[in-house]
C-alpha cells in the first residue's frame, strides 16, 4: 500500500534515535581525502570549509526517514541507502581494485569497516548502479515504490510533508549541502550573504549537474572566449619571441636598494629556477651601474642547487655580496623604514593610488622581470626553454605596460579589472602593510590585469567559476614552485592557506597558461530530476521562504574570514556580473557577516536560526553542523537554541579532518551534528529536579545505544559507537532535557540566552551546561566501576582511567582527549600525553614514561591514589621488591587504608586495558599490564 501524504508527519525521525557515525566517519574522511577528486572543489578550491558531501546525504536521509521500534531494520535501511552495506561494499571493492585482483575482494570484507572505505570506491564515485539491489528491500520496508533516489525522496517527503521535501542552507558557502540535496531529489533553497558563495553554489548546480548537452555547450563557450582573448592580443605579440617559441611563465621579482652598499638588489628567496632542470639564477654584478644582471645558469650537481637554494633574502635580512669579499647583511624592517607609531609598527612604504598598477621610480620596492620560460612543439614533441631575460623581453613587457596604462581607466569604469579599495582588516592589512597596496588591482602585474581582464571582458556565469580560480593562480601572491617533480617550475594558487601572503618573487602565467587554467576540467555528474533549486545573495536572518528541513554549516568561533578574502574575487566581478547574478549585492558587506566570536557571533546566530525556526512547518527539522575548538561553544550552542524557540533531539560527533588538519596537532577536530525541533510548549521546572531528569534522559540514551551496538556486535559487524559517540549522546540528552523548557528556576530562559556575556563572568545558562555536561559524563562509568567509586575519583583520575579505556577501544585521534579533558574539567591534560604523540595517533603516558614526575602537589594528578599506583607500577617494572613497593605506595597514597580496595580496582582495570596493546621496547603496554596484574594481587593479599 502506498504511502499517503502527511502519514509520518508525526513519526520522530532516524537522525533523532540512531546514526553510524564510525561508518559515516570513515567514509567521510575517505571523502576529504580525495581533495581534487570530491565533485565541487575543482569549482573554487580556494573555499577551504567544505563538508562532505556524504555527510549532508546522511543527514537529509536521516532526517527524512522515520525512527520506528525496530532499530536493527532501521540502521539496515539507512546502511542500504548510503552505500554502506556488504553487497554495496563488494562493488566498490570491486570497482576500485584492478581485475588482476578482484579475488581479494572477499579478504577485505573481513577487515575493520575503515580499512574497506580506503581500499574501495567511494559512493559517489560509482553512480545509480551502487543502488540497483537495494530497491526491493528498502520499498517493502517503507511501504514506497521507488526505483531511484528522487523517487524515493519524493514519496517519504510527501509522507512526511505532503510534497517534495524541501531543504534549505542559509549559509551554503561552496554548495556542499544544496548539491547533494539536489542529487537526492529534493528542492533546494541555499542562501548566503557572500556573492562568491552563491556563485559557487549556482555553479554546483548549473555546472557540475548541468546535463551534457549543456556541458558540450559550456565547453565549446570556453573555446569561443579563447579565440576572442587571442585575437584581440596576436596584435600586440607579447607573449612570443618571434621565433616560434611561445611564452609559458614569466619570473618576477622585487627590488630594493641597500642602504649600506646603494647597490640595486633582487629579492630572491632562493636562487633555483627548476631543480629538475638543474637550472639556477646567477647574480652578476655590474658596478658601474650598482646592480645586478641575472643570467640562468644550468648546473651539474645536487651541491650547486644546495648552494644555489640560499638566495638574497636569507631570513629577515638582504644578504648580498657586490665583489664576492665584502657581505652586506641589511635588516629587511630598516630598508622598508619600520617604524612604532603608538602601538602600532608602520613603515616609510608609499601608499599606492587607484591610477597605479607598477611602482613608481621612487618607491621602495621596485619589480623586474628575471626569468622567462619558452615552450614550442618541434617534430610533435612539446619542448621548454628557461632563458634569462633579452632585450627583446624588454620590449613586450613594456608594451604590456603601455596597454594596461591605455585601456585602465576604461577597463576599470567598465568592470574589466578592479577599482576597489582593500578595507582594511585581520587578513587584508598584510597587502597594505607589507607593499602598500591600497586598491584589489595591485595585487595584479600589468600582465596579469591584461590578460585576466581581456578574459573577464568575454565571461558569462557559466564560465564565472573558472575564472575565479584562474584570479586565484594568476596574481602577484602566486608561489612559483622549483621543486623536484614540478619539471620546468609551476606556479601556486593565491590561497594555499587563507592569508593573502605577499611574496619577493613570483610565477606569472602566459596567456596560453592562464587559458589552460581557465578550462580546467570540472567533474559532471547530471542531476536529471526536475527540482527546483534557488542560489540568493542575503543574510541569514532575512530569510522569507519557508522549508521543510534545514542543514547548516554556520561560521563559528574560528571560522575563516571569508567576508575579507573573498573580497579578492568580488572586486573582479562586482561592476559587470553575469546577468544570472546581477541581482545579487556584489560586496562583501562585512558588518553583516556573522563573525565566529564574542557577542555578535551570538546575537547573529540567535537571528537567523530564530527566522529558521519560523520559516519550517511545526513538524519541520534543523540539523546544525559545527567544529568545536572553544571549551565554552556548548554554553554558546545551548544559548542560540534557547533564544531561537529550537530544542536539542539528538547530537552525534563525525570526524571529517584530513591528514592536513591532523598535523597540525591542537587544531584537529570533527563536526558535531545538532538536531532541533521547534519549541511547542512553555514548560517549567526547577534546577532541583533536573538533576534527576537529565540522568534518567542521559541513561535512557546511552543504554539505548549500547544496546543497539552490542546487537550489532552479535551479528558479527564492527562496533557503532565509541565512548567518545556516548558521551555526545550524553550531551544530546541533557541539551533535549534543558532545551525543552522555557522557564527554570523562574527565570525566563530565552531572556537569560540573549543576556550579553560579561567577560570572566560565567552566566545561569554557563552553570545549567556545566551541570548537565557533569551530569552526563559522570553516567558513563567504565566496566569494572561502581558509580559511588568513580564519583569518588579526582576528575584527572577520571579523565586518564576513561582514556584508557578509549585507547583500548583504538581510539587515537587529540580532538577525544581535549573534549574529555574539558567534560572532566582537566586542565592540564596534555601532561598526562606521551611526548611522541601526534594529532593522529595520540596516547596516555605509561607509568615507565611518568617515572617520579607530577608527584608533587602543584601536579594536577599529584598526590592522588592513580599517582601513587603508577608511581609503584613504575617501580615494579624496575624490579623493585613487592613489599617496599607496598611501602611506598601506602606513603605516596593519601588515606591509603580507605582506597585499598580501589587502588586494587584500578590496578586490574590498567592490567586489563593496557593487555594485547602494541607498544615499543622503551615504552611497552603488556610489561605494564603484567605489573598491574602483580600489583592488584599484592595489594589484595597485604596484611597490615
Amino acid at each position: 500500500m502506498a504511502l499517503v501524504p502527511f502519514e509520518w508527519k508525526d513519526k520522530p525521525a532516524l537522525i533523532e534515535h540512531l546514526f553510524p557515525v564510525q561508518k559515516l566517519s570513515a567514509e567521510s574522511y575517505k571523502e576529504q581525502m580525495a581533495n581534487t577528486g570530491k565533485a565541487l572543489t575543482a569549482l573554487g578550491s580556494y573555499w577551504k570549509g567544505r563538508k562532505p558531501l556524504i555527510l549532508s546525504k546522511a543527514c537529509i536521509l536521516g532526517a527524512l526517514l522515520p525512527a520506528t521500534e525496530d532499530r536493527l531494520q532501521d540502521l539496515e535501511i539507512f546502511e542500504l541507502l548510503m552505500g554502506m552495506d556488504s553487497d554495496s561494499m563488494q562493488k566498490r571493492l570491486e570497482e576500485k581494485l584492478p581485475a588482476s585482483k578482484r579475488d581479494t575482494v572477499g579478504e577485505l570484507l573481513v577487515l575493520p569497516y575503515n580499512e574497506q572505505v580506503k581500499a574501495a570506491k567511494r559512493p559517489d564515485e560509482i553512480g545509480d548502479s551502487l543502488s540497483i539491489h537495494i530497491w526491493t528491500k528498502v520499498n517493502q520496508y517503507l511501504g514506497t515504490s521507488a526505483a531511484s533516489f528522487p523517487e524515493l525522496i519524493e514519496q517519504i517527503g510527501t509522507a512526511r510533508y505532503g510534497r517534495r521535501p524541501k531543504v534549505a542552507d542559509v549559509f551554503c558557502g561552496s554548495g556542499q549541502i544544496p548539491f547533494e540535496a539536489a542529487r537526492l531529489g529534493c528542492d533546494v533553497y541555499a542562501s548566503d550573504l557572500n556573492p562568491i558563495a552563491c556563485m559557487l553554489t549556482w555553479g554546483g548546480y548549473n555546472i557540475v549537474g548541468a546535463s551534457e548537452e549543456k556541458r558540450i555547450k559550456i565547453d565549446n563557450d570556453q573555446e569561443h572566449l579563447a579565440r576572442k582573448v587571442r585575437k584581440e592580443l596576436e596584435e600586440l605579440g607579447v607573449d612570443s619571441d618571434g621565433n616560434g617559441w611561445t611564452a609559458k611563465a614569466y619570473l618576477y621579482c622585487n627590488e630594493v636598494v641597500c642602504p649600506e652598499s646603494g647597490w640595486k638588489v633582487p629579492l630572491l628567496p632562493t636562487k633555483v629556477i627548476s631543480q629538475d632542470y638543474m637550472a639556477v639564477a646567477e647574480l652578476i654584478p655590474l658596478p658601474d651601474e650598482k646592480r645586478y644582471k641575472i643570467d640562468i645558469r644550468f648546473v651539474n650537481s645536487e651541491e650547486d642547487i644546495k648552494n644555489a637554494k640560499v638566495g638574497t633574502v636569507q631570513g629577515a635580512d638582504l644578504v648580498h655580496s657586490p665583489d664576492g669579499a665584502n657581505i652586506y647583511r641589511v635588516s629587511l624592517k630598516s630598508i622598508r623604514g619600520d617604524y612604532k607609531d603608538s602601538r602600532d609598527t608602520k613603515n616609510k612604504l608609499r601608499l599606492w593610488s587607484k591610477t597605479d598598477f607598477i611602482p613608481l621610480p621612487g618607491d621602495i620596492y621596485q619589480e623586474r622581470l628575471y626569468c622567462v620560460q619558452w615552450q614550442n612543439k618541434i617534430d610533435g614533441k612539446n619542448q621548454v626553454q628557461i632563458r634569462p631575460v633579452t632585450p627583446g623581453d624588454e620590449e613586450r613587457e613594456q608594451k604590456v605596460i603601455n596597454y594596461v596604462r591605455e585601456h585602465l581607466e576604461e577597463w576599470q569604469d567598465k568592470g574589466y579589472i578592479p577599482d576597489m579599495v582593500i578595507e582594511k582588516g585581520y587578513n587584508t592589512d598584510q597587502p597594505i602593510r607589507e607593499r602598500g597596496w591600497t586598491h584589489w588591482h595591485h595585487l595584479f602585474n600589468p600582465r596579469q590585469l591584461m590578460v585576466n581582464g581581456l578574459i573577464n571582458k568575454y565571461c558569462d556565469a557559466y564560465l564565472a567559476p573558472n575564472f575565479a580560480q584562474l584570479l586565484n593562480y594568476n596574481s602577484r601572491l602566486c608561489v612559483w614552485h622549483s621543486a623536484k617533480g614540478q619539471g620546468a617550475g609551476s606556479i601556486s594558487n593565491v590561497f594555499y592557506n587563507q592569508a593573502l601572503n605577499t611574496l619577493y618573487n613570483y610565477g606569472c602565467r602566459s596567456l596560453e597558461l592562464a587559458l589552460k587554467k581557465m578550462a580546467d576540467p570540472i567533474k559532471n555528474e547530471p542531476l536529471t530530476n526536475t527540482v527546483l533549486f534557488r542560489s540568493e545573495a542575503h543574510p541569514a536572518q532575512e530569510l522569507e521562504v519557508e522549508n521543510d528541513i534545514y542543514v547548516t554549516d554556520p561560521p563559528y568561533g574560528d571560522a575563516v574570514k571569508y567576508e575579507e578574502i573573498t573580497e579578492f574575487f568580488i572586486a573582479w566581478l562586482r561592476k559587470n556580473p553575469p546577468k544570472e547574478f546581477a541581482h545579487w549585492t556584489w560586496d562583501s558587506r562585512r558588518s553583516l557577516a556573522i563573525k565566529g566570536e564574542d557577542e555578535g557571533f551570538r546575537q547573529g546566530m540567535v537571528a537567523a536560526y530564530r527566522k529558521m525556526a519560523q520559516k519550517m512547518p511545526d513538524n519541520g527539522i534543523q540539523i546544525l553542523m559545527f567544529t568545536h575548538q572553544s571549551g565554552t561553544i556548548w554554553a554558546d550552542m545551548a544559548n542560540i537554541i534557547w533564544a531561537s524557540g529550537l530544542q536539542v533531539t539528538a547530537a552525534w560527533y563525525v570526524v571529517t579532518e584530513t591528514d592536513s588538519a591532523l598535523r597540525q596537532g591542537a587544531n584537529v577536530k570533527g563536526t558535531i551534528i545538532l538536531v532541533l525541533r521547534k519549541r511547542h510548549q512553555e514548560l517549567e521546572t526547577f534546577r532541583d529536579d533536573l538533576g534527576w531528569e537529565i540522568e534518567d534522559a542521559v541513561k535512557e540514551q546511552v543504554e539505548s545505544l549500547i544496546g543497539l551496538d552490542t546487537r550489532v556486535r552479535a551479528q558479527g559487524s564492527e562496533g557503532l559507537y565509541t565512548d567518545a559517540d556516548l558521551q555526545m549522546a550524553g550531551y544530546a540528552a541533557a541539551l533535549k532535557v534543558l532545551t525543552a523548557y522555557s522557564r527554570i528556576d523562574g527565570k525566563q530562559m530565552v531572556i537569560e540566552a540573549e543576556a550579553p556575556r560579561q567577560k570572566g563572568k560565567k552566566t545561569f545558562v554557563d552553570d545549567l551546561i556545566d551541570f548537565s555536561v557533569q551530569t552526563a559524563v559522570q553516567f558513563l562509568v567504565p566496566v569494572g566501576f561502581e558509580k559511588a567509586e568513580w564519583q569518588k575519583l579526582q576528575p584527572v583520575e577520571r579523565f586518564y582511567l576513561k582514556m584508557v579505556e578509549m585507547e583500548h577501544q583504538g581510539v587515537k585521534t587529540l580532538d577525544n582527549y581535549q573534549n574529555f579533558a574539558k567534560a572532566f574539567k582537566v586542565r592540564y591534560f596534555e601532561q598526562l600525553l606521551s611526548d611522541s604523540s601526534k594529532a593522529n595517533f595520540v596516547r596516555l603516558k605509561l607509568s615507565t614514561e611518568f617515572k617520579s614526575t607530577l608527584m608533587n602537589e602543584n601536579a594536577e594528578i599529584g598526590r592522588t591514589p592513580l599517582r601513587a599506583l603508577l608511581y609503584s607500577l613504575f617501580e615494579l617494572s624496575k624490579e623493585v621488591e613487592v613489599d617496599d613497593v607496598l611501602l611506598h605506595l601506602m606513603e605516596n597514597c593519601p588515606n591509603y587504608l580507605n582506597n585499598k580496595a580501589l587502588l586494587a580496582k584500578m590496578a586490574d582495570y590498567l592490567a586489563e586495558k593496557r593487555e594485547g596493546i602494541l607498544g615499543t621496547k622503551a615504552s611497552n603496554p603488556n610489561v605494564e599490564a603484567s605489573c598491574a596484574r602483580i600489583l592488584a594481587e599484592s595489594i589484595r593479599n597485604q596484611r597490615l
